[in-house]
């Protein structure tokens, strides 16, 4: 099955607001503690949780009546469920009079001391907030059954699992989800752990579907099914193609391409002698050579930063897996475009853009917004990552690292000669030495495709889906999509202000240029962004004459303004009432580059630290409905 692209003009419109992954991934705590006292955190007045392993990293948690989420007129927010732990997806059964609700909590995922199993009873504890599991709403909200998945032979309990969808959708049949051990702190632990399972509710069973895919920084993520195929996004192993010390200390597996590639003759320093090729291990140099598709793959058909697909009618699914598409850092949230729209025939796919840390450091990069097709010929179609960034190289100035603590070369190995040095005196020495971010290929494998829209660094759009007509009303359009945009986790500065992130974008697809009679369609179409929901002080909000979203105080996560709204919203999706469900992953604690706020309270606990207990499903209507 191949699709094709409609002959369409994407505009980006400027009147998109500029106000990241999910669950990337730093091996280590590498930012040196500080003499004396823990930093000065504020942490607001009320209810609070924490995480028992580390104690001092406490948050506010109480997500009210969402009061604190400005969203447009003609729209209201409400908590659908709360007190979760780390769910990443949703999903739904049955029709808009009677539906239950299928949540997904991820488990471990986040690197941190504190992200373990000790303190509440090991692994296979039933009531240890750390392992995946599956838990069943009714339509109002009410848990009419957990722990689905978590007992053993299970759920892998390291985590995260992310992925949730049935195969006919509200109509049910399989229940497929995606989970891996990329939580396994050991060096290489979680290497080639993804999977794609099969989940039975009713005998409580997770049964694999497809072993051996490949996991490093990012693993298998968001699930969709179409015409007899599953769909998954598969995320690079690495930050921007080079293995470095933030991927488990150099031992995690390195990037698998889905087509030949040859590597350009840059090698890559991390500062204690080792010195690395993209699309290779850890020290290992191989200027120029030519790397086979699937080098390093458990199965054929399996790489890296690429939409993934396998014919669910196969006798022998893993026999048919193959790549759809490729060339992206992470992509995360796929959805194919409805009937009548002007992406009809395309996934549209976000995609987490490149951090400041490793050994191919990267600022400024943008996440990015694809539409995704195979090629005429059954190859996948190829959107540039890791030489591209959005519609830039990677050479461009603007993506020059400034030096931060998560840079290999502001973290020597003790005792290693080397050129890294301490950080924040390591500054200068990564300017010098990683700047321009340098090539990993040759040339590219085949004609990019652009993205059809860049949105701001380190804003993680991650989950999205396409809008219910019934809700469709205001500044909402017909065939609107949503995303959700987790947020940054403190690698680097704030990427504007107000800063963008913790929300959920629209974006409406607008009719522009001449029709086409004969082709039924539009030849041109606007893309236009803005926020649709976002937190703001209940007393400081108000609207535009358009009815758009205005908020005049600050806009931030939850836990740090103590706010009764949303902290790391990571998956949207329409329930058959017609109503938008925003899954709220909950409060983590970061580097704090962005928002010193945020920042983990102990020096050591970092560098992200996930506060079980804080997840939130919110749900999002019409007014009136």
């Amino acid at each position: 099955m191949t699709h094709s692209i409609p002959r369409l003009a994407l505009i980006a419109s400027l009147t998109f607001v500029l106000s990241f992954p999910p669950l990337r991934v730093v091996a280590r705590q590498t930012e040196p503690a500080t003499a004396g006292a823990a930093p000065a955190v504020v942490i607001p007045p009320g209810p609070t949780r924490t995480n028992n392993n580390c104690p001092t990293e406490v948050v506010f948690y109480d997500p009210g009546r969402g009061e604190d989420i400005v969203v447009p007129n003609g729209y209201k927010v409400e908590v659908f469920a709360k007190d979760l732990n780390f769910p990443t997806s949703i999903a739904f059964l049955g029709n808009k009079e009677s539906f239950q609700v299928f949540v997904i909590e991820s488990g471990l995922g986040l690197p941190s001391r504190c992200n373990d199993h000790t303190a509440y009873g090991g692994a296979h504890n039933r009531n240890d907030p750390f392992t995946p599991e599956v838990k069943i709403f009714d339509r109002n909200g009410t848990l009419v059954r957990g722990r689905i998945g978590k007992d053993t032979g299970g759920f892998q309990t390291e985590g995260p699992a992310i992925g949730l969808a049935f195969e006919k959708d509200f109509h049910g049949g399989t229940l497929f989800a995606s989970d891996s051990n990329q939580g396994l702190r050991r060096p290489g632990g979680g290497n080639n752990s993804s999977r794609i399972v099969v989940v039975d509710p009713e005998r409580n069973t997770v049964i694999p579907l497809i072993n051996g895919l490949p996991t490093g920084d990012h693993p298998a993520e968001q699930i969709t099914v179409q015409d007899g195929w599953i769909y998954w996004s598969q995320g690079s192993a690495t930050n921007s193609g080079v293995v470095g010390h933030d991927n488990g200390g150099g031992t995690n597996q390195h990037e698998v391409p889905c087509q030949d590639i040859v590597l350009s003759q840059n090698v890559f320093d991390s500062g204690d002698g080792h010195m690395s090729s993209g699309y290779s291990d850890h020290g290992v140099a191989r200027p120029g050579t030519t790397v086979r598709a699937f080098e390093g793959a458990t199965h054929s058909g399996m790489c890296t930063g690429a939409i993934l697909r396998a014919n669910l009618h196969a006798k022998n699914v893993m026999d048919t897996i193959e790549p759809f598409s490729w060339g992206y850092r992470n992509p995360f949230g796929i959805r194919f475009a409805p009937n009548e729209h002007p992406l009809h025939g395309n996934l549209l796919v976000t995609e987490n853009g490149e951090d400041e840390r490793g050994a191919r450091p990267t600022n400024n990069a943008p996440d990015r917004l694809q539409a995704a097709r195979q090629n005429a010929d059954g190859t996948p179609d190829y959107h540039g990552w890791p030489d591209r960034f959005g519609f830039l190289d990677s050479t461009q100035a603007v993506f020059n690292p400034q030096g931060g603590p998560g840079d290999d070369l502001c973290n020597p190995t003790p005792g290693s000669p080397g050129n890294a040095t301490t950080f924040p005196a390591c500054k200068p020495v990564v300017q010098a030495k990683d700047s321009p971010v340098r090539h990993v290929l040759a040339f590219p494998p085949q004609a990019i495709t652009a993205p059809i829209a860049i949105e701001p660094a380190d804003v993680a759009a991650v989950g999205l889906d396409f809008a219910a007509d019934r809700f469709a009303t205001g500044v909402v359009r017909r065939g609107a999509a949503f995303i959700s945009r987790e947020g940054d986790f403190g690698f680097s500065g704030a990427n504007g202000e107000p800063e963008a992130g913790h929300d959920i974008e629209l974006a409406n697809f607008i009719a522009a240029g001449r029709h086409d009679e004969a082709a039924g369609k539009n030849e041109s179409v606007v893309l236009e962004l803005m926020r649709f929901a976002f937190n703001c002080r209940h007393a400081e909000q108000t609207h535009d004459q358009a009815g758009r979203p205005v908020c005049n105080g600050q806009s931030e996560q939850a836990f740090v303004l103590g706010l009764h709204g949303i902290n790391r919203p990571v998956d949207v999706k329409f329930g058959p009432d017609g109503a938008l469900y925003l899954v709220d992953y909950g409060a983590v604690r970061d580097f704090g580059q962005s928002d010193p706020d945020s920042k983990f309270i102990t020096p050591g606990d970092g560098p992200l630290v996930q506060i079980p207990g804080t997840g939130v499903i919110w749900r999002i209507t019409r007014v009136g409905d």
